[in-house]
């Protein structure tokens, strides 16, 4: 029996647990199993590692995707260059390599909804996620700006430095923050939201609820919303051929 899992801490409400056990159904793979591997600290990794037999490959979710980097026996070249793993294959050496497929994910999430004003994005949140979608954004030369609650020097602006017309000259805006996250949602990142427009995209990674306040509040401003899951999907989906268990 091969082994999957997700890495990650306080995970009970994943969609990947859920969505791997639906495909193994769907699709009469019955050699894989895909379990949580809920932590509360990154050095316990290793037992993971050292106890689970037949364990084949893992996804990596917050706060763990940058932090379990130096657990790691190689990196491939896109996950490098981001800085951060969300796909670990276990090879038949035993050795443990990562990926990064949310920037899959994302760019194939929203390329189709780009058009030539959309120039320039802010991307709240500065976690293994953000890079990700920076890395996307970049590659369909579209500027990025970190927005966060502390002065760093990539961040260009602080939530309290952003005014409607900042806003206006980012017709793209992610939200890479857990902020409105199940149960919490009727929380939302503090921007102007009057400063939205109809030619704005407003990109939410968080999946569950479907609808955040983030995004709900961006369609007030008729501007096209777009929840996480079909990302979530694209990246399972990539993982599953990274493993490649058939």
């Amino acid at each position: 029996m091969h082994k999957l899992g997700l890495l990650g801490k306080n995970i009970s409400y994943s969609f990947s647990k859920e969505y791997f056990k639906n495909k193994f159904i769907n699709e009469e793979i019955d050699n894989v199993s895909y379990d949580n591997f809920d932590i509360e600290d990154i050095t316990l990794f290793p037992s993971i590692i050292n106890e689970t037999k037949g364990l084949k490959g893992m996804n990596v979710t917050i706060p763990y995707k940058e932090t379990v980097i130096p657990f790691l026996d190689k990196l491939n070249k896109k996950a490098r260059a981001i800085g951060a793993v969300n796909t670990i294959k276990i090879n038949k050496k035993g050795k443990l390599i990562g990926y990064n497929t949310d920037c899959y994910g994302f760019k194939k999430s929203i390329a189709p909804y780009l058009n030539e004003n959309h120039k320039s994005a802010l991307i709240l949140g500065t976690g293994g996620a953000s890079k990700a979608v920076i890395y996307s954004l970049k590659k369909l030369d579209i500027q990025c700006h970190y927005v966060s609650r502390n002065v760093s020097k990539k961040v260009s602006y602080t939530y309290s430095e952003l005014n409607e017309d900042i806003i206006k000259q980012h017709l793209i805006i992610v939200n890479c923050s857990p902020v409105g996250t199940f149960p919490n949602i009727n929380d939302c990142p503090n921007i102007p939201y009057g400063g939205i427009t109809n030619n704005h995209i407003l990109f939410d990674l968080i999946y569950n609820p479907d609808e955040t306040k983030f995004l709900k509040l961006g369609k007030e401003k008729n501007a096209t919303a777009i929840n996480g899951l079909k990302m979530l999907k694209l990246q399972a989906e990539k993982a599953w051929s990274i493993w490649d268990l058939k």
